[in-house]
């Protein structure tokens, strides 16, 4: 039976074992062959000798080799704390090669290797230890989250893949029918709907790890196909929702990195982490808030300050402390230009030394020198960036900026988990592509108050995120279970009545029979996981991840099918010349 290497240790000297796994690395030294051998536990270090029976295999060896190797565990001469084997090694007395590997694509050992080669190979990138440990970390993240929701009478239930399309949120991965011409499956962005049907049946308690799909740009923290731990409860409020989820966090965090979190987490509404971060995610690792100056410039002769505020626009600030010695003039120009993404049209500095210096030091009068340095609590050396116009812009453009400044002077503790809930989200929100309100989380979500619907730049939902370290990885809410208020808020979101019986006829009617009040929660199990094992890019924790145009460039999806399968699904193809060169292509 195959033997595990990080299995054996010290307490196993003299007894003989029979291991296999990859070659890492081969050395020959004064005689003496040296192997890496590396299974998915780790690596232990075989020595053969020339009078081996082993030997002549042993030379032929090259990396990745595939081997089985039998021999007697001794202790080392020299220890190696850097491997949990590091105390023995084995002395191989029989080496049969199991397969041989070519020649690779790219070194296993390179960190630096293109990305683009690394996921073709995805099965060779895998192999290497960041990888492999990472996708152990997601394991042992479900592992536990099973034994905690178990344990909280919680029952793991299964929901449909091939769906209903519905119009809100990001696009549907559509899939079309064979059987039924014409129509088309959605696949699931959540299992929204089947949960709350799961609570309507009387299940009260339903958990799934489940696989979400949603046709959207891609970035960094972003896959179109991801996994939620997705929970639904009935009979709960808020409260009762966000106490099981900081249990099972403080469960997997304990579990996984054996680190205690503190409970409970702490709270803030939409509004203050806007007003205050200009993130509705904030990372809460470090001090900088968003300050509000607008009241020390209300009698400012500054012009641009002066229509601001006559235009109902705000002056906000970031004061970086102790930091004023630390940005050149040609520093600041770079952070302008940075600011401009977010549509700030200037970035407006001041130094403080005693007295005030910088790009609209001329208009600092008296009276708001002694506004600015009470309000602010300045300091000498204390650095004030300003941004001045339209509150979202302003709060938007300052948050970024914020996180940048952190980044950049090593403000963010990288050994810090900073949880936070922000709650009290806006019903709605206005979408300037659909040139109409729509649902901030999703149209089944509870209002605050069923009688502000009608005001939609103002109401509030029973929505709740959970924020860790600047990255939302869960969000949730209490459901509507009136059917009366579900057809308000469809309404508020511009369906008809004939509209939303045809999308959510099936929810509806359910709503109608005894539905108890309920509400839930999703975890990003990704992102999750990679803020546990540090890293920035969510395909370090997916095993065969998508590039950022939605491709697997290791098996070549998507790709082109025959024209027998578009027959039997009733597609056909146009042809539709492209407006540069000479060139066609194929569109449905």
């Amino acid at each position: 039976m195959k033997v595990n290497n990080a299995n054996i240790n010290i307490g196993n000297v003299e007894e003989t074992v029979t291991l296999k796994g990859w070659v890492a690395k081969k050395r020959n030294l004064g005689g003496l062959v040296f192997i890496d051998l590396r299974d998915r536990s780790g690596i232990i270090q075989l020595v053969i000798n020339p009078e081996s029976p082993a030997y002549e295999i042993a030379m032929t060896l090259k990396s990745e080799f595939v081997i089985e190797a039998t021999g007697n565990v001794v202790k080392r001469q020299t220890s190696n704390p850097n491997l949990k084997t590091g105390e023995i090694e084995v002395e191989v007395s029989e080496i049969e090669i199991l397969n041989e590997c070519s020649d690779l694509p790219f070194d296993l050992n390179n960190t630096t290797a293109l990305e683009d080669t690394r996921l073709k190979y995805r099965y060779l990138d895998l192999r290497r230890e960041e990888l492999k440990n990472n996708l152990i970390t997601k394991h042992k993240i479900m592992q536990s989250t099973r034994n905690y929701l178990n344990d909280n009478e919680f029952i793991e239930m299964e929901t449909p893949i091939l769906c209903k399309s519905t119009p809100e949120g990001a696009r549907d991965y559509l899939v079309p029918s064979r059987v039924n011409r014409g129509s088309f499956y959605a696949l699931p962005q959540s299992p929204q709907l089947f949960k709350q049907l799961l609570m309507i049946s009387g299940f009260e308690r339903y958990y799934q790890i489940a696989r979400c799909f949603r046709d959207e740009d891609l970035r960094a923290d972003r896959q179109p196909e991801f996994t939620q731990i997705d929970l639904e409860m009935s009979f709960v409020n808020e409260n009762d929702v966000m106490s099981l989820t900081e249990g099972l966090l403080a469960k997997i965090f304990y579990d996984v990195k054996g680190i205690s979190v503190n409970l409970p987490f702490k709270r803030m509404t939409y509004e203050m982490a806007m007003d205050l971060y200009g993130s509705d995610k904030p990372d809460t690792r470090f001090e900088m808030p968003i300050c509000d100056i607008t009241k020390a410039f209300e009698n400012t002769d500054f012009t641009v300050f002066k229509e601001v505020i006559n235009n109902n626009g705000v002056i906000n600030c970031l004061v970086v402390k102790n930091a004023a010695d630390k940005y050149s003039r040609k520093d600041i120009d770079k952070l302008t230009e940075f600011v401009k993404i977010y549509r700030a049209n200037a970035l407006a500095f001041l130094k403080y030394n005693e007295e005030f210096t910088g790009s609209i030091a001329k208009f600092v009068t008296e009276e708001i020198s002694l506004s600015l340095k009470e309000s602010l609590s300045l300091e000498n050396n204390d650095l004030i960036f300003i941004i001045a116009g339209d509150k979202s812009m302003v709060k938007t453009a300052l948050g970024e900026l914020r996180l940048k400044l952190g980044r950049d002077l090593n403000l963010i503790p990288k050994d810090k988990y900073n949880f936070l809930w922000v709650t009290d989200f806006p019903m709605f929100e206005y979408s300037e592509e659909e040139e109409r309100y729509i649902a901030c989380h999703h149209p089944f979500t509870s209002p605050a108050s069923p009688d502000d619907l009608a005001d939609k730049k103002h109401a509030l939902a029973r929505a709740y995120d959970v924020v860790l370290n600047g990255y939302e990885v869960g969000g949730g809410s209490i459901r509507i279970h009136s059917p009366e208020v579900q057809e308000k808020v469809l309404e508020s979101l511009g369906f008809s009545k004939e509209q939303a019986s045809k999308q959510f006829g099936f929810l509806l009617d359910a709503l109608t029979l005894g539905a108890p009040p309920h509400g839930g929660l999703a975890l990003g199990l990704e992102r999750l996981t990679m803020i546990l094992c540090g890293t920035e890019n969510i395909r370090d924790v997916i095993a065969f991840p998508k590039t950022t145009s939605a491709s697997d460039l290791m098996s070549e999806a998507p790709n082109e099918v025959s024209e027998r399968q578009l027959d039997e699904l009733h597609i056909s193809l146009k042809w539709l010349k492209l407006k540069r060169g000479n060139r066609w292509k194929k569109t449905l």
